[in-house]
């Protein structure tokens, strides 16, 4: 289950840059619009310290860390549901993601040139999602007329198909994303094929310069105003800072976090706020070959935490030893996990909980 958040924007608001910091890849950062002309997918480990203390603890040979792909998408301007700029074919990528990840420029730089003319975060993130609820409108335009022929015929399905999406183009039409309407698990599953682009939850990143990485100024403010009437996160950033941090050796990185009164990189920060918004957990398996972390959606039962690692682990479930790291920590090794009544037997119904350690057991 790989979780995948897409990077949008407008151009030259540091999109390419803080992709270069979070993948500490080096794809072209230049200070004109559409120099990423390509989706540039990167994979990164999501940070965990309780991992790496599960290796020390069982001695495992190495560490294998869940992931998060960041997917960046060349930027959009006004216009780009119809055309212009890059067009259409770059909204296609965004479609494959889990969440959209929208960064906004709230600094001031006159050596750095701005697509509208002038530094203004609301303006900008209406631009962008004015263009994406046009994508969707088209979409669901398409399809109603795709459609149409067996609603007049009064086939149930194709009539049921067709008065969420008029529910939902109505939602856009009165100029609102589709993640703010209300809907039915019923009315939900008929959407899902689609992969309706303002469906998808946002995290707002406010990108903003090094040296006011500590206090909120005016713009940030602007955005965290939006963004909470939306109910989504915003994570503050320095696009500079994260790549320099990239660069950084761990006692640098640590250093330089402690220089700016910080405990995590704004990546870590923008991990966390995607597992949030998406519900997302992890549990942990591990023995003396390798300490495993693998991320599941909150609610989950222990057969489909299973299918996880392998569709045959779901399907031949019969029960799992689980217990929790806090456990293990604190009492140092799993014997003294299981001596003190702390390990448990769980079979179907259990529904797993962050930082369970799990042995499953199965049968094919």
């Amino acid at each position: 289950m790989a979780l995948q958040v897409g990077i949008v924007g407008l151009p030259n608001v540091g999109k390419s840059t803080l992709f270069n910091a979070i993948t500490n890849s080096k794809v072209e950062a230049a200070n004109y619009p559409f120099a990423t002309i390509e989706p540039n997918v990167g994979v990164v480990e999501v940070p965990d310290k309780r991992l790496d203390r599960l290796k020390e603890i069982f001695g495992s040979k190495k560490r294998v860390a869940t992931t998060i792909e960041f997917v960046d998408i060349a930027g959009l301007i006004a216009g780009a549901s119809k055309g212009e700029g890059l067009g259409n074919a770059f909204l296609a990528n965004i479609r494959e993601t889990n969440a959209i990840c929208q960064v906004v420029r709230c600094f001031d730089n006159k050596d750095i040139t701005h697509v509208e003319g002038s530094v203004d975060p609301i303006r900008d993130i209406e631009i962008i999602n004015l263009e994406l609820m046009l994508a969707d409108e088209a979409t669901i335009k398409k399809r109603i007329e795709r459609i149409a022929a067996k609603v007049r015929s009064n086939d149930k399905l194709s009539k049921e198909e067709n008065d969420v999406l008029l529910k939902c183009k109505t939602h856009l039409e009165n100029n609102l994303m589709l993640n703010s309407l209300t809907l039915t698990e019923e009315e939900t599953k008929v959407l899902q094929g689609f992969q309706l682009l303002t469906s998808k939850p946002f995290i707002y990143v406010v990108n903003v310069n090094d040296d006011e990485i500590s206090i909120d100024n005016d713009y940030v403010k602007k955005v965290q105003e939006y963004a909470s009437k939306q109910g989504f996160k915003v994570v503050k950033i320095s696009a500079k800072i994260e790549e320099d941090l990239s660069e950084a050796d761990e006692e640098e990185r640590l250093a330089f976090l402690h220089e700016l009164g910080a405990d995590q990189t704004g990546l870590e920060s923008l991990i966390q706020a995607a597992y949030e918004t998406l519900g997302l957990q992890t549990y942990f398996t591990a023995g003396p070959q390798e300490a495993h972390s693998w991320q599941f959606k909150k609610g989950m039962t222990a057969p489909q935490a299973a299918g996880i690692i392998h569709t045959d682990f779901e399907k031949g479930f019969i029960k799992a030893d689980v217990y929790n790291v806090k456990d293990l920590f604190e009492l140092g090794t799993e014997k003294a996990v299981k001596e003190n009544g702390k390990m448990r037997l769980e079979g179907k119904q259990y529904i797993m909980q962050d930082g369970d350690v799990c042995f499953f057991k199965f049968n094919v």
